[in-house]
C-alpha cells in the first residue's frame, strides 16, 4: 500500500485553529454587514443536480465542475451560489413575499488552474434581492460591499469598484451583427470577460475564431475590442441612443452611491461585462487598487435566471465575495486581524486527588459562561502557567491538598500575579 499523503487535495485547504479563527472572523465581519442591512442568512446543499449549472454559453464554469453519475442521476459540487437560490426561490414563487434580501457564505468547488487568491475550493459571501427591478437594489448591494471592506480596516482607496452595463454593449451592436445573430451576445460576454486575463489582441482572436462561438468578421472583432477602451460615461453615452434605459440607469447607480457616500470609489468600464450568461444589466467588479490580485468580488442583476431555469420572470441581483482574495489583500496592506486563542480559565487540580473536586469547579465556572480549560494530565505549575498565558486566560484556578483540606480554590490572576482564596461551589 503506498503511503498516504498528508497534504489535502491540490486545490483545497486544511482549516487548523489559528486558520479556523480567521476564517470565523471573516465570516462574522460578512454576517454583521448583512445583518444590518436587514438581509437573511440561507443555505443550500453543497450537492447540486448538474443540470442547474449546465448552461451553454461556453462558461468556464460550466467546464470546472466537479460532477459525476450515480445511481442514475447527475450531480456535481456547487460551483456558484445563485442557481441553488434561483432553486430555492422558484419552489415558494407562490408564497413568498418580494422583495427578498437574502444572504449566504456557502462553500464552492471549481476544478480550475490556481493562481494567488484563486482556489479549487472556497469560501464566498453572497447577497441578493429578488423581486426589486430598480437600480436602487444594486446600490444597496454595493454600499454593503464597501461597508464590509471598511469594517475589515481596508482603507478606502484599497479596493475600488468597476461597473458597466450588459445592456449598453448590446446596444452599441444592436445595428451591426447582434441584430441577424442576437444568440451570440452572451458567448461574446463570456470571452470579452477574460479581457484582463489574456488580453484584447487574444480576445479579438477568439471572438473571431471561425469555429468558435461568436466567429465574427475580424474587423467587427477588433471594433468589439475598441469599444471596450471606453473609460468615461459621457464618451460611452455617444455611442447610443438619447433615451438609452443603460446610461440612465447608470447615471442613476452613480447618483445613488453618491448618496451612500462611495460614488468616488467607483468607476464606470466599458470592459467589465462579468463571465456568467444570465447577467443582463448593471455589472460590477470589486478589484485591489494596486492592481495585484484577481478580483475581490464581482455580481450584477440577472432578471431572466428563474425564466431560463423553467419558472415565472422574477428581477433579481446579487454579488459574491470570495474569502480566499480578501485574505491576501488584508496581508499585503497588514490588516490581518491578531486572533490568538481565548480562553477564559483553567482550573489546575495539583493531582489526581483534586481532579473531582476540579471538574466540578470547572463544570460550575462554565455553567456561568466561562470558557474553561481543565488540565488534564499531571504537569508543573511552570507549565500550567504558561500555557495559561499563551491561551489569553484571565486566572487559573488550583486545587491542592490544601486547598481540599480548607474547601477553597485559590485564585490566581495572571495579569497582576496576585493571589486570592475562593470558596470551592458547593
Amino acid at each position: 500500500m503506498s503511503k498516504t499523503s498528508l497534504q489535502p487535495p491540490r486545490g483545497t485547504r486544511d482549516f487548523y485553529p489559528e486558520e479556523l479563527r480567521f476564517r470565523n472572523w471573516l465570516f462574522g465581519q460578512w454576517r454583521q454587514t448583512a445583518l444590518q442591512f436587514g438581509f437573511e442568512e440561507v443555505d443550500a446543499p453543497i450537492l447540486e443536480h448538474a443540470e442547474l449549472y449546465m448552461r451553454k454559453a461556453g462558461e468556464e464554469i460550466v467546464e470546472q465542475l466537479y460532477h459525476f453519475h450515480l445511481h442514475g442521476r447527475h450531480l456535481a459540487l456547487r460551483s456558484e451560489f445563485t442557481p441553488s437560490l434561483a432553486r430555492m426561490v422558484m419552489a415558494r414563487q407562490g408564497s413568498l413575499k418580494l422583495p427578498i434580501r437574502w444572504f449566504s457564505i456557502p462553500q464552492c468547488w471549481r476544478y480550475e488552474r490556481m493562481s494567488r487568491g484563486r482556489r479549487r475550493e472556497h469560501y464566498q459571501w453572497n447577497m441578493d434581492i429578488w423581486g426589486a427591478s430598480e437600480v436602487t437594489a444594486e446600490a444597496e448591494l454595493m454600499a454593503a460591499i464597501f461597508a464590509s471592506l471598511d469594517g475589515m480596516g481596508l482603507a478606502s482607496g484599497d479596493v475600488r469598484m468597476r461597473v458597466n452595463h450588459r445592456a449598453l454593449l448590446e446596444e452599441t451592436l444592436r445595428d451591426g451583427f447582434l441584430k441577424e445573430r442576437p444568440e451570440v451576445f452572451e458567448p461574446l460576454c463570456v470571452i470579452i470577460d477574460k479581457i484582463d486575463k489574456i488580453g484584447g489582441v487574444a480576445v479579438a482572436e477568439q471572438l473571431s475564431a471561425p469555429d468558435g462561438a461568436v466567429a465574427l468578421p475580424r474587423t467587427a472583432a477588433d471594433e468589439v475590442v475598441g469599444r471596450l477602451q471606453v473609460k468615461s460615461l459621457d464618451e460611452a453615452a455617444q455611442s447610443v441612443p438619447d433615451d438609452s434605459p443603460a446610461i440612465a440607469d447608470l447615471r442613476r447607480l452613480f447618483d445613488l452611491l453618491d448618496g451612500y457616500g462611495v460614488a468616488d470609489r467607483v468607476e464606470f468600464d466599458a470592459s467589465v461585462v462579468r463571465g456568467l450568461a444570465y447577467y443582463t444589466g448593471i455589472v460590477f467588479e470589486g478589484f485591489d487598487a494596486a492592481g495585484e490580485l484577481r478580483a475581490v468580488c464581482g455580481g450584477g442583476r440577472y432578471d431572466r435566471l428563474a425564466e431560463t431555469l423553467g419558472g415565472r420572470p422574477i428581477p433579481a441581483v446579487g454579488f459574491g465575495f470570495g474569502d480566499a482574495v480578501i485574505a491576501e489583500l488584508l496581508a499585503d496592506r497588514g490588516k490581518l486581524p491578531d486572533l490568538p486563542r481565548r480562553v477564559d480559565a483553567v482550573v489546575y487540580p495539583m493531582s489526581e486527588a483534586e481532579r473531582a473536586t476540579a471538574q466540578r469547579l470547572a463544570r460550575s465556572l462554565r455553567q456561568t459562561g466561562y470558557s474553561v480549560e481543565l488540565v488534564l494530565a499531571d504537569t508543573k505549575a511552570k507549565r500550567v502557567f504558561s500555557d495559561a498565558d499563551k491561551a489569553g486566560a484571565a486566572r487559573v484556578y488550583m486545587i491542592g491538598p490544601d486547598e481540599m483540606a480548607r474547601d477553597v480554590v485559590k485564585v490566581r490572576d495572571l495579569a497582576s500575579r496576585e493571589e486570592r482564596d475562593e470558596p470551592l461551589p458547593s
